[in-house]
């Protein structure tokens, strides 16, 4: 399995002949935000079988970014998320949704993928009237790999995601302040432990920030996947933490 990071919680995954891409943000700019870290990924990165989209907040749910992905490729969305992408978009893109919910299996290409359950909120807005439940995706190849878009800490996150081999895991945001719904570097490690991964690669963090907020809370871009990998030696130093750059990648052994 090769997997790259191409900043935020964009990621491909190829795995037995299969890519998947995850949350693809592929443009400098998300509204307020601009990308600090890196160039906007290579136009490789839109190559893929199918794009798993966690929920609809649009630094996940990036509309802008869809003219990049292969035309070709299956939308998989939290169940809702095709009224919002018709409604922008037009058939173009709803037709081409697979839309799903927490407990679901799908099978794209060679790879088999199971929906679970992330503890975030779903809104595209908190006054937007398109709502749709947040998810995280787990990826039963060998190895596996549990995408977790966004999410908190949870109960059932050990029975639901895990056991799997590689985690993508959010330790971070884009801005001075991180809401709730979030995992911060401790937390991270934490889901990191609960699902059983033995190898980590934080995500979602020091690629984008708001304009004009550049030397705001600094120590919020960069830090937490330093701050992650230093968080996982404590809470179980035999977990494999993988810090990697925009466009860089890692090969995972089956």
């Amino acid at each position: 399995m090769r997997v790259t990071w191409w900043g935020h919680a964009t990621t491909t995954i190829e795995a037995d002949g299969t890519r998947l891409l995850t949350d693809p943000v592929l443009t400098a700019r998300i509204a307020h935000l601009r990308r600090r870290r890196g160039p906007s990924p290579l136009p490789a990165a839109g190559e893929c079988d199918a794009v798993l989209v966690s929920h609809l907040h649009a630094d996940h749910l990036h509309l802008t970014s869809f003219p990049f992905i292969s035309p070709d490729a299956a939308l998989v969305v939290p169940r809702g998320a095709a009224k919002l992408i018709h409604a922008d978009g037009g058939p173009l893109y709803s037709d081409r949704c697979i839309e799903v919910a927490p407990g679901n299996q799908i099978k794209i290409g060679s790879l088999e993928i199971s929906v679970v359950t992330a503890h975030h909120d779903g809104r595209r807005l908190p006054w937007s009237s398109y709502a749709a439940p947040a998810v995280g995706y787990r990826i039963d190849s060998s190895p596996s790999v549990w995408f977790a878009g966004d999410t908190d800490l949870y109960d059932g996150l050990a029975a639901e995601a895990g056991p799997v081999d590689l985690a993508l895991v959010p330790v971070g945001g884009w801005g001075p302040s991180l809401g709730p719904g979030h995992l911060d570097p401790v937390r991270a490690a934490e889901a990191v432990r609960r699902v059983g991964a033995t190898t980590a690669v934080p995500v979602h963090f020091g690629t984008f920030w708001p304009i004009g907020l550049d030397w705001v809370k600094p120590e919020l871009f960069l830090p937490p996947g330093e701050r992650f990998k230093t968080a996982m030696t404590d809470v179980d130093p035999g977990v494999k933490v993988e810090v990697l750059t925009p466009g860089g990648s890692l090969e995972v052994p089956a």
